[in-house]
C-alpha cells in the first residue's frame, strides 16, 4: 500500500512571517536588555541571538531606541490592563471601606501572577522593566505607560487612609515599587543571603508577603504622622 500523504502545511503569509520575525527579534532584544540595559546591546547582538544578519533588525526597527520601546509596550499593556481592571474590580467590591491590603493586593499580585504563569518571557520582561526602571530613558516610558494605573492604585489607597497625607502616600508607593522592581530583577542576592531558604524568583512567595508588609508601613508611618498632628 503507499504511504499515506501528509497533508500540506499552508505557507505563511507575508504578514505572519512579519509578525513572527517581529516577536523573534522583541523576544531576543527583551532577554538582552533584561540583563545588561539599554546601553549595554546593540543591534547586532540582537540579530545574533535571533540568528539573522543584522540588517534584518535594521528593517523592522529603525534604531535601538525604537526597538527598546516596542519591547517596553508589548507586554505593558497586558500588566497595565489586569491591573486596573483589578483595582476597579477591587474598589467596587470595597466600596465605601477599602484596605490597605486590599488595594495593594489587586496591584502588586495580579501583576506577580503574571511572572508565575506567563513562563521565562515574562520573567525576562519583569527584568527588564526593573532595568529600565532604573534608567532615565526606561523612567519616561514608565511615566507613559504605568502613570494612569499608579495614580488609580494612589487614588483607593489615599481612600483606604482618609486622615494621612499624600506626601506620605507617595512615599509608601515609591517604596512598594521599589520592592517590587528588586523582585522582579531575580538577582539572586536574596538566595545567597539566606543560603537558598529564599529564592528571588518564588513569586509566591513574595505573593503572601508583600502587600502585608507594605501595608504595615503605610499604616505605621501615616498614623504616626496623624498622632503627631493630633498632639
Amino acid at each position: 500500500m503507499p504511504a499515506a500523504r501528509k497533508p500540506r502545511t499552508k505557507p505563511q503569509s507575508k504578514a505572519e512571517r512579519r509578525a513572527e520575525t517581529t516577536e523573534q527579534i522583541l523576544d531576543a532584544a527583551e532577554y538582552l536588555f533584561s540583563r545588561h540595559g539599554l546601553y549595554g546591546v546593540t543591534l547586532k547582538d540582537v540579530a545574533k541571538r535571533v540568528g539573522v544578519h543584522h540588517t534584518l533588525v535594521n528593517y523592522y526597527f529603525d534604531d535601538k531606541q525604537t526597538l527598546f520601546e516596542a519591547v517596553f509596550a508589548r507586554r505593558a499593556s497586558v500588566t497595565i490592563d489586569k491591573r486596573m481592571q483589578a483595582l476597579e474590580d477591587y474598589d467596587r467590591e470595597a466600596g465605601d471601606r477599602p484596605t490597605i491590603e486590599g488595594a495593594l493586593h489587586a496591584f502588586l499580585d495580579t501583576d506577580l501572577d503574571l511572572y508565575i504563569q506567563g513562563g521565562e518571557g515574562w520573567k525576562n520582561y519583569g527584568a527588564f522593566g526593573a532595568q529600565a526602571s532604573n534608567s532615565p530613558e526606561g523612567a519616561v516610558f514608565m511615566d507613559k505607560y504605568f502613570d494612569p494605573v499608579v495614580l488609580r492604585l494612589i487614588e483607593i489607597l489615599k481612600r483606604a487612609l482618609p486622615d494621612a497625607d499624600a506626601e506620605d502616600i507617595f512615599w509608601g508607593y515609591h517604596f512598594v515599587t521599589g520592592a517590587l522592581m528588586l523582585t522582579l530583577a531575580r538577582t539572586g542576592r536574596i538566595d545567597k543571603l539566606s543560603e537558598g531558604l529564599c529564592r528571588s524568583d518564588d513569586y509566591e512567595a513574595v505573593k503572601v508577603r508583600m502587600a502585608r508588609f507594605m501595608a504595615a508601613g503605610f499604616r505605621d508611618i501615616c498614623n504616626e504622622r496623624r498622632d503627631q498632628r493630633a498632639g
